[in-house]
């Protein structure tokens, strides 16, 4: 019957043990507590604990602190009121806060990790409470590149300005120099803010943005072209390839058929040319529209003042009318004619040499023979006195 009796006894206090947590389960009066004893972070990630440790004895208590089994690479702090924390003094039947950061390093594997917190007394009494923290990715010593658009398309004119940013993963703040790697003739620049760089500076486990500038040579051929772009420091670098496709080069000239710019003109009259504009690129030019300078008093007329399209290699003539003014005296003119599409330009200066009229001509020639007759009659009639 005894033992019956006792065996009963042994069940009911093995089921009250079993009632509590191991974890917080006080030992000799000293009890540990943290509502987060098992999260999930990413690599890098400093997380911050908050505990509790109860005195639950008549007595003041001299409580140390220790964290154990912490894995390799991994760093903590334990802190209390601001201080970093060896020993707590615990008064009978109350409670000390205290907090532990504990970095997780951004080199780690995914993967469940765990370490004890342990309070020890002076009597010897230990605490211990076991933390677990769920590394829910894969992490490592190292910095990225990326953009979200990496390809950009446009002609040989246009200035391709691409998104980059960069992640460092490393675990210390990092100064990148920036570096392209571009075809002979093109020009790339860094920007950040709208201002150009050859760094930038990164904080542990952060991201910077910035700009890359990229601008063809004007004799760029239709391609794909390749830019690599590099960020890196002594012990970290990263690349992004960036992709620039040129659809083709816009370019026009402005002439005669023959080549010849210079005329002659009389004042008040008008001369025709036929003006020859030429598709020197490699697409397609719509819209061409004309236009012209001229000195005060003249006029320039076209007989069509847009072109629909030019092909590339195609010449396309338009008959252009040039009017001197009528007070133009002699000598040369210059009359600019430009032609304008596609955000490029053709222009000639055509040089106008003016000839005054027959007519005053003749009218001068009268004018002089009067004059020497005029002077003969008066030596005649007066030459005998």
């Amino acid at each position: 019957m005894r033992k019956k009796r006792f065996a009963l006894l042994m069940a009911v206090m093995l089921v009250m043990v079993g009632a509590f947590p191991a974890s917080s389960f006080a030992v000799g009066g000293i009890e540990l507590y943290t509502p987060y004893t098992g999260i999930a972070v990413t690599p890098g990630e400093s997380i911050n604990y908050s505990f509790e440790v109860m005195n639950e004895t008549a007595e003041i208590q001299q409580v140390s602190i220790e964290v154990a089994n912490l894995p390799e690479q991994w760093s903590y702090e334990l802190i209390s009121g601001g201080w970093q924390l060896h020993e707590l003094a615990i008064k009978p039947n109350e409670f000390t806060d205290f907090s532990i950061n504990v970095d997780v390093p951004l080199e780690v594997e995914k993967g469940t990790y765990s370490f004890d917190v342990i309070a020890r007394n002076r009597s010897g009494v230990v605490e211990t409470l076991p933390i677990q923290i769920d590394v829910t990715e894969e992490g490592t010593f190292r910095t990225e590149l990326t953009s979200e658009q990496p390809n950009m398309e446009g002609h040989a004119d246009s200035t391709f300005t691409y998104k980059v940013t960069l992640r460092n993963r490393t675990a210390e703040e990092q100064r990148y120099a920036l570096k392209a790697n571009a075809p002979e003739g093109w020009g790339v620049s860094f920007q950040v803010d709208g201002e150009n760089v050859t760094s930038v500076t990164a904080e542990s486990n952060a991201t910077k943005d910035f700009d890359v500038v990229v601008t063809p040579p004007p004799e760029v051929e239709a391609g794909d072209y390749s830019i690599p772009i590099s960020a890196s420091t002594n012990s970290t670098n990263a690349e992004v390839n960036l992709e620039t496709v040129i659809t083709g080069n816009y370019a026009m000239e402005v002439s005669t058929p023959s080549g010849k710019l210079s005329e002659d003109i009389t004042a008040g009259r008008e001369k025709t040319i036929q003006l020859a504009v030429t598709n020197t690129g490699s697409v397609p030019i719509n819209d061409v529209k004309l236009s012209a300078q001229q000195p005060v008093d003249w006029t320039v007329t076209f007989a069509q003042d847009t072109i629909p399209v030019i092909e590339p290699g195609q010449t396309e003539t338009v008959q252009t009318t040039i009017q001197a003014s009528k007070d133009a005296i002699a000598g040369d003119y210059i009359v600019s004619i430009e032609a304008n599409g596609a955000g490029t330009a053709g222009k000639a200066d055509f040089r106008m040499q003016v000839e005054t009229s027959l007519l005053w001509g003749w009218i001068g020639v009268l004018i002089i023979a009067c004059v020497l007759a005029g002077i003969y009659y008066m030596m005649r009639k007066y030459g005998r006195r």
